[in-house]
């Protein structure tokens, strides 16, 4: 028996590490690559097109189980950016976005509905202007690996794409001039929570949390929110 028992506890010792590699990681959101380009209708004659940039947020991912994917994000609204102050400042007001209430919109992933090894539905709780919805994205993974640029973290990247409707959310103002669907691209970057030594080795340290040291782009001038004054706010 002590024959047969040790050969079966070596195997156990063995695929120990396996599992271990197999648990889905963290990743926080590097805000410098993440952004959400958003679209929607002016009154029949074009589609306007604004970005957000800045989000935040933390991601557990296993890319051979999608089903056990978590997602937290934080989008700061009060940063989207349409082109122009004047109109950023019109879609801003109370109205609209209402930005001074509610500066930050979220989202919490509730379910995660594989199609295939690089393609999911992630479907999450949306927060935005104080209402909360339900939104399904329809996510693409670029690729998973180390980042060819120093510090080398492991990185992974995603785009997606949604629509909703603003009705939704309780955005009423302007159905004549604005409309009421808005579609979504995002284009996101994912750092792995771990440390990276000299040799470019990647660990387990708690020190890799937040996203590779560079820069953030300063804020445009057009970007930053003025208190919108009710009788100067112009025509979206």
């Amino acid at each position: 028996m002590p024959s047969i028992r040790l050969p079966l506890a070596c195997l156990l010792l063995g695929l120990l590490p396996l599992a271990a590699a197999a648990r889905p990681a963290s990743y926080a959101l590097d805000p410098v690559h993440t952004r959400v380009l958003f679209m929607v209708g002016h009154a029949g004659f074009s589609n306007a097109l604004g970005t957000i940039s800045g989000s935040t947020g933390t991601l557990v991912f296993d890319p051979d189980d999608w089903t056990t994917a978590q997602l937290q994000v934080s989008i700061p609204i009060a940063r989207f950016d349409l082109g122009d102050a004047r109109w950023n400042q019109a879609v801003g007001a109370r109205n609209l976005l209402d930005v001074q209430a509610h500066p930050v919109a979220t989202f919490t992933s509730t379910r995660i509905e594989p199609k295939d090894p690089t393609h999911a539905s992630v479907c999450g709780m949306l927060q935005l202007r104080g209402v909360e919805h339900e939104v399904c994205l329809d996510v693409t993974l670029n690729q998973l690996k180390r980042h060819p640029l120093p510090p080398f973290h492991r990185t992974a990247g995603f785009s997606a794409t949604a629509r909703l409707s603003r009705r939704d959310f309780g955005i009423t103002a302007w159905p004549s001039v604005i409309g009421d669907g808005v579609e979504l691209r995002i284009e996101a970057e994912a750092i792995r929570s771990g440390r990276v030594d000299g040799a470019g080795a990647e660990g387990n340290g708690a020190d890799e949390a937040k996203p590779a040291a560079e820069p953030e782009t300063p804020v445009p001038a057009s970007t930053r929110m003025p208190a919108p004054d009710p009788a100067a706010v112009p025509t979206p």
